[in-house]
């Protein structure tokens, strides 16, 4: 087991990341931004350096900062949480060159997930169902046009190396083809540095499905079931929810063996999300994340499994704790992302939290990296904190969570508490009957 870990992230995931670490005896290093000097998890880990001013650029992106960091500490393992360096295989293979583990997945697996063709062609090589589409990127307009009319239309143009709705556009006739993969193609190379796009054909309902597996790196891997993360606004996903209302005990476990066989032959290592879209009872492969999910505490509700216990026990050569057959899925969990975000805007509320109040009681869990007095920096992602809770059903998880929400109190800032209490509210929400537009219609809809 490793002896100190070094966590290359900030906020909840970096307190989250910071709690199984002490768990598991193991002494923890923050490292933080000028603007993150208050941080809680800089106040809790056993030390704390600072990597350089607010931008990420000069600090959580700042490669050789993290490096000095291990150097001062003595780190022998680094967590990267999610976002910032996660995805980052340069980042894994620097590492190893200075013998420092990254507790993630290989570089090559990082590379090959990271580029979303070859993702798509992975994927179909170890069995996994894809959305039909170009076999590659798509060169111009001549063969956009032809691929497009055998799949037929609408079709969606995606960035190669693409996220975040950043690159993405739909046309649903030849006359606007042109116009979105040049306006994808120029979105694509701004945000990513590389304008290379492909095609899929463009489900007009679908849900957003996706599944947690977790492997060894020896040919070994589980998966945890499934998330639905259909509430989305803008492609970044709001309201998460284990088990999925959509699908039945067959299905769940279909695509689960699928996802966890194909991991197990790519001899994957640590935790990793393969999302697909879902309709009319098909699954069709998005893409494969390489690292912990924001949403990973719905997943662990509901089978109690610490998936940073997992991550950081592979890392350290210690294998999965878990086999298939011990894997149960017991009730049902939901998480909302609570950020410090207008609610009907959704513009960013920086400033002092001046009152902070989270929910407690039976299967309320919050992770959150703020307090009252925290002022929120305007430089990074707006999350507060993740409100999860659990019950026996999705009745009762329903009314645990209406509860909560009631709850929480954030002064000071805006948040989107208001939101979450008018959905949990809403009949079609209640029913479990939306999809990966719902909520963009819901908010364009009201008045």
């Amino acid at each position: 087991m490793f002896q100190k870990i070094l966590i290359a992230n900030r906020g909840e995931i970096a307190l989250r990341i910071l709690r199984a670490a002490k768990e598991l005896g193991i002494q923890t290093v923050a490292v933080h931004s000028t603007a993150d000097a208050d941080a809680m998890h800089v106040r809790l880990a056993d030390e704390s350096v600072c990597i350089g001013p607010p931008a990420s650029r000069d600090s959580y992106l700042n490669i050789h900062q993290i490096l000095a960091a291990c150097e001062i500490t003595g780190a022998d393992a680094i967590h990267p949480g999610y976002g910032f360096l996660s995805e980052n295989a340069k980042f894994a293979e620097i590492l190893a060159a200075h013998n420092i583990t990254f507790i993630g997945p290989s570089a090559e697996h990082i590379r090959i997930m990271g580029d979303k063709i070859e993702a798509k062609r992975t994927a179909a090589r170890l069995g996994i169902p894809v959305v039909p589409g170009s076999e590659g990127a798509v060169s111009d307009d001549r063969e956009a046009k032809r691929i497009a009319a055998d799949i037929g239309y609408p079709v969606l143009i995606k960035a190669s190396a693409g996220g975040g709705g950043r690159g993405m556009k739909v046309a649903r006739s030849e006359a606007e083809l042109s116009e979105a993969l040049s306006t994808a193609r120029s979105e694509a190379g701004a945000a990513f540095g590389d304008d290379a796009v492909y095609i899929e054909k463009y489900l007009e309902k679908p849900r957003h499905i996706e599944v947690q597996v977790v492997g060894d790196g020896a040919g070994n891997a589980v998966h945890l079931g499934e998330r639905d993360c259909s509430l989305q606004r803008r492609h970044q996903k709001v309201w998460e929810e284990a088990n999925s209302p959509a699908l039945n005990v067959d299905q769940r476990m279909r695509i689960g063996e699928i996802v966890s066989n194909a991991a197990a032959d790519l001899g994957y290592s640590g935790a990793g999300t393969v999302e697909f879209l879902y309709e009319n009872g098909e699954f069709f492969f998005i893409e494969m994340n390489t690292r912990l999910q924001v949403e990973h505490p719905v997943t662990e509700a509901i089978t109690g499994i610490d998936l940073v216990h997992e991550q950081i026990r592979v890392a350290s050569g210690g294998g999965l704790s878990v086999r298939q057959e011990d894997v149960r899925f017991l009730g049902h969990a939901i998480e909302c992302r609570i950020n410090a975000e207008d609610p009907r805007t959704f513009v960013p509320s920086p400033g002092v939290i001046t009152h902070f109040h989270t929910p407690g009681g039976l299967g309320v869990r919050v992770d959150s990296g703020v307090y009252s007095g925290y002022r929120i920096p305007p430089y990074y992602d707006s999350l507060i904190g993740k409100l999860i809770v659990h019950g026996r059903h999705r009745v009762e998880c329903m009314m645990r969570l209406r509860r909560a929400l009631d709850e929480f109190v954030v002064d000071g800032i805006n948040s989107t508490l208001p939101l979450f209490r008018d959905l949990v509210g809403n009949v079609d929400v209640a029913n479990g009957d939306y999809d990966i537009h719902w909520l963009e219609h819901y908010l364009a809809e009201k008045p």
